[in-house]
Parts: C-alpha cells; structure tokens; sequence
C-alpha cells in the first residue's frame, strides 16, 4: 500500500510503500492526531519513518491494488 505524507514548510512530499493494512494506518493516523507526538511506520524495505505529529499537514493512504503493467491488451 502506498502513503503519501505531506509535511508542513516542504515543498515535497514523504511516498513510500508499506505492507500495512489500510485499516491500520487510518487508525495510527488518527491515534498521532489525538495528542500522540509522532506519525510513525516501517515501510516494506524496514525502514522507519517518524513525523512529528506538529508538522503534519495531510496523510494519503493508497489502495492495495497493483496497476498493470505492459503495453499488452486487457
């Protein structure tokens, strides 16, 4: 699944992919929004990201579906 974590004061966004349900992540979400200091996952090559949960400024949470990929016909 992919997330995409934009940071407030930058100019790029954090991308990377995680093994995480999408469950799993709205809920770590909201747990970092409602007072916890940090944003915190492992992403599927192991390692950490940590935001703080100050600079936040929005969290998208991809689908689990993979695009094709070729130029063959559907």
């Amino acid at each position: 699944m992919e997330i995409t974590i934009g940071v407030q004061n930058l100019s790029r966004e954090l991308v990377f992919e995680t093994d995480q349900k999408a469950d799993d992540v709205a809920k770590a979400v909201r747990k970092a929004l409602d007072g916890g200091p940090a944003l915190e996952f492992t992403d599927t090559k192991g390692r950490q990201i940590i935001v703080p949960t100050a600079t936040l400024g929005y969290v998208e949470i991809g689908t689990g579906d993979q695009r094709p990929v070729g130029f063959g016909s559907l």
